[in-house]
């Protein structure tokens, strides 16, 4: 049995979610976020977020962990960078637990999941519940996001 956590990173909700099982069969999951303040000034936040996330990869000691590529939009230059610090304190984590990590790119995530790599949120999430069979929306987007992480990564590596 493989168990894998899908990372879905941001500064204000960094997205978790872990799902369990063998390929296409899924025997559990679970799903939350780490919030950090706006209050707080950056190296804090960066702390917070890797502090806790190395807490559960050593409390939950995964296989895997998928994590979303960095992506920058040219409207938004400062958020692809700050998205970019989140990423390596996450990264860290994932080292210094010895937890194996992967990268994926969003749009490779949503092609997989739905067909369509320009996918809505929306879309994703509806797919990512209809897999788990969960029966409501899962909920903030950041966990939805992780799961759909979690997912491809017990697809692709939990033959």
């Amino acid at each position: 049995m493989l168990k894998c956590i899908g990372v879905d990173p941001g500064l204000a909700d960094t997205g978790i979610g872990f799902v369990t099982g063998f390929g296409f069969d899924i025997q559990s999951y679970s799903f939350g976020t780490i919030q950090t303040s706006k209050s707080l000034p950056l190296p804090e936040r960066l702390d917070t977020i890797f502090s806790k996330l190395l807490r559960v990869l050593k409390d939950e000691k995964p296989d895997l962990m998928i994590v979303e590529d960095v992506f920058s939009l040219p409207r938004y230059p400062k958020s692809g960078i700050i998205l970019g610090k989140v990423i390596g304190v996450v990264l860290l984590s994932g080292f210094q637990s010895n937890t194996p990590v992967m990268e994926i790119p969003v749009r490779e995530a949503k092609k997989i999941l739905t067909g369509n790599g320009n996918a809505k949120k929306l879309q994703l999430e509806m797919a990512v519940r209809s897999l788990l069979h969960h029966p409501e929306k899962i909920q903030p987007d950041h966990a939805s996001d992780a799961l759909a992480l979690s997912l491809i990564g017990l697809y692709r590596y939990g033959q």
